[in-house]
């Protein structure tokens, strides 16, 4: 728990992130109270953080820097609150600070944060080179949260995070658990089309493989929750007899190719 139990919101912006979700998330849990908590595809972390769980949590992504990230958040907080306190927020600073090559773990997680929360949308986009690329996004009325940076800090305490794929979830999974599944969209909402962009980061064979884990799950006796995108080609991959909802949501990604308005989105469980 957190002091004073002041709910602590995550410190990242993250695109695909399910803030939007929360409102509807207790509606979504274990009539009876889960045990250990997973999330494969942690993200900016806005169901783990929202539900603060109160035992063990696992909690893995395969953005090796985001990982480093929440380990530092974890266990060396203020060294990363001091480092993002030297960060200036202007444009000339945020592009020398996206080109630095930081070697301290403290440091590395403040440029990883101060760029997700200064940078165009919190876009996470890196090129052939695998260097960050996001231009400025002119937050000019950003301010750095160091109380409930403080807070993702206690939060974190117990929870084991790794690097690696949803599917070394399954080792630590065990009966009475809740495993939230926030997979890259392969497929574009209410189209036919496939994501040419994520389609390189989450294919649709990973999607097959997905619903692979999620039979794992079941077997165990563990319950999920399952976001993703609603498509038929989805439905199709997902078609277990457990619960589909489709929930609409507005959609939070803008740039002059994108278009603002709302989408639907399938929740796919065992908890309801």
């Amino acid at each position: 728990m957190t002091e004073n139990n002041i709910k602590v919101k995550p410190f990242l912006r993250w695109a695909g992130g399910k803030r939007w979700l929360l409102k509807d998330l207790p509606r979504l849990l274990p009539e009876k109270s889960f045990k250990n908590f997973h999330e494969p595809f942690l993200g900016g972390g806005a169901i783990f953080f929202f539900l603060e769980p109160k035992k063990k949590s696992f909690l893995s992504d395969l953005n090796k820097e985001l990982i480093e990230t929440y380990h530092s958040v974890q266990d060396d907080i203020e060294n990363v609150i001091s480092d993002l306190l030297s960060f200036k927020n202007t444009e000339e600073d945020y592009y020398k600070i996206r080109n630095k090559k930081f070697v301290k773990s403290s440091r590395k997680a403040a440029q990883f944060i101060y760029l997700n929360q200064t940078s165009f949308n919190g876009i996470y986009r890196v090129n052939s080179r695998g260097q960050y690329n996001v231009p400025y996004g002119h937050r000019k009325n950003y301010r750095l949260d160091i109380e409930n940076l403080r807070l993702a800090n206690i939060a974190l305490k117990n929870c084991k995070i790794a690097f690696g794929d949803f599917t070394d979830t399954i080792k630590n999974v065990n009966a009475g658990d809740l495993v939230f599944l926030d997979p890259p969209y392969t497929v574009t909402h209410n189209e036919n089309g496939f994501v040419s962009y994520n389609q390189k980061l989450f294919s649709l064979q990973d999607q097959y493989r997905l619903a692979n884990t999620i039979s794992e799950i079941k077997e165990i006796g563990a319950y999920y929750i399952l976001t993703n995108a609603a498509h038929e080609k989805v439905r199709e991959i997902f078609n277990n007899k457990d619960k589909v909802i489709e929930l609409k949501r507005a959609s939070s990604i803008g740039g002059k190719n994108a278009t603002r308005g709302q989408y639907s989105e399938l929740i796919i469980t065992n908890t309801i």
